[in-house]
């Protein structure tokens, strides 16, 4: 289900938008910049693809461990 709200813009950032997105179109645009910052189920689902997935973690495990053995070398 689709709510309809008013947004105010300034008339450059307006203009740019229907430019470069067209009117049928912002909606659409901004509803997909705004979501990962207010919709958490998205945000937690991707979060847990990434933590399923274990040759991302296993890549991730290796960098962090690497990096500690650099941290480690450093002159204090």
């Amino acid at each position: 289900m689709h709510k309809r709200m008013t947004i105010t813009l300034d008339e450059a950032v307006y203009d740019g938008l229907y430019r470069t997105i067209g009117k049928r179109q912002m909606s659409q645009f901004i509803e997909d910049l705004v979501r990962p910052y207010v919709v958490s189920e998205a945000l937690d689902a991707g979060y847990q693809a990434m933590a399923n997935d274990s040759l991302r973690e296993k890549d991730a495990s290796e960098w962090i461990n690497a990096l500690n053995k650099d941290m480690n070398d450093e002159a204090r």
